[in-house]
């Protein structure tokens, strides 16, 4: 049965950082393309990185140049580093790979 758990979620300052993590069973998670979205109350889930089974990453514009994806082969596991955090980051965060989603985990960016 494959499964994808995010956690890394929370409460964070303008400015500031959090590591998304995306840790998935019942799959090599290497072997699939994988990718992070959002989504706000009201509106649609919007794309917001994509990680290729070989080297290559994609990102939506909002978050170029501070958001980063990666991998961890060794723990199966998939990151979203996100960087100079701003209050319209604020959403529900969401792992898909496999054709699985996870449950997501709620980012918060306020003072």
């Amino acid at each position: 049965q494959v499964q994808l758990v995010e956690s890394g979620g929370g409460l964070v300052q303008p400015g500031g950082s959090l590591r998304l993590s995306c840790a998935a069973s019942g799959i090599i998670f290497s072997r699939y393309v994988v990718a992070w979205y959002r989504q706000v109350p009201g509106k649609q889930r919007e794309f917001v990185a994509r990680i290729m089974s070989g080297p290559g990453t994609i990102y939506a514009d909002p978050v170029k140049g501070r958001f980063a994806i990666s991998r961890d082969n060794a723990k199966n596991t998939v990151y979203l580093h996100m960087n100079s955090l701003k209050s319209e980051d604020t959403a529900v965060y969401y792992c898909n790979g496999a054709g699985q989603w996870g449950q997501g985990t709620q980012v918060t960016v306020s003072s």
